[in-house]
């Protein structure tokens, strides 16, 4: 259930990009919110009603693949914007679904509001076509890669990436807990054949797993697989 909780106006993705003038209007229209571990924050083809930021917490965004099965598209971290997919001319209905991968804080503002704000601040607008950018050459990279990179290969990618995004925490481990289902829907794979590369990545002593916490032994190695290809 939504509630009003209070933030710094200074951490997410739109207050850091906004100028200053700009702050109050934010914090007079957006909307805090706790969520659960496993909470959906909105599914595929609910209708769109505003754009989300991640305050506290973790957010996967993923996508329906096939009748029973998920793409993760990309992790929301602290400060990040998602949802941003239902922007557009045409755009009625979110393409996308969010979940919260632990408890957190989400921030909300409404559709009108965040077409208000792109108009007003220039700069915003600008890191917004930046983020786009950067988005369009990630997704074209995975098209690539399930077409073309065997599995082991794309497993490795996405420990790399999950490492570069969430860091280590003080123990070494990658800094997000992942369970394999959500690790395979990331690499674009199966359950059971993430549950076996990711052994076979251990007994090569490449990566070190403690239940679902996976810490990353031999960086250059994992590197390697990603680069064993014929692209």
């Amino acid at each position: 259930m939504k509630r009003n909780i209070q933030c710094d106006n200074n951490s997410c993705f739109l207050c850091k990009n906004c100028i200053n003038e700009w702050i109050p209007a934010i914090s007079a229209n957006k909307k805090n919110f706790a969520v659960k571990k496993g909470q959906v924050i909105f599914s595929e083809g609910d209708l769109v009603t505003g754009i989300y930021f991640v305050y506290e917490g973790n957010v996967k965004v993923h996508k329906k693949w096939g009748a029973d099965k998920e793409l993760i598209i990309r992790f929301a971290n602290k400060g990040a914007i998602f949802g941003h997919r239902a922007l557009g001319t045409h755009a009625t209905r979110y393409p996308i679904s969010a979940t919260a991968l632990e408890a957190g804080i989400i921030c909300y503002v409404d559709m009108s509001f965040f077409e208000a704000t792109l108009k007003v601040n220039p700069q915003f607008t600008y890191k917004m076509m930046l983020f786009f950018a950067d988005e369009l050459q990630e997704a074209e990279r995975k098209m690539r890669n399930l077409a073309h990179m065997p599995v082991k290969g794309r497993v490795a990618q996405a420990l790399i990436s999950l490492k570069e995004q969430f860091g280590t925490n003080p123990e070494g481990h990658i800094n997000v807990e992942l369970t394999r289902q959500d690790l395979a829907s990331y690499a674009g794979a199966t359950y059971e054949t993430v549950f076996r590369v990711v052994n076979e990545l251990t007994l090569e002593k490449l990566i070190n797993t403690n239940g679902k916490k996976i810490s990353i032994l031999n960086y250059d190695g994992l590197l390697g697989l990603t680069l064993d290809t014929d692209l």
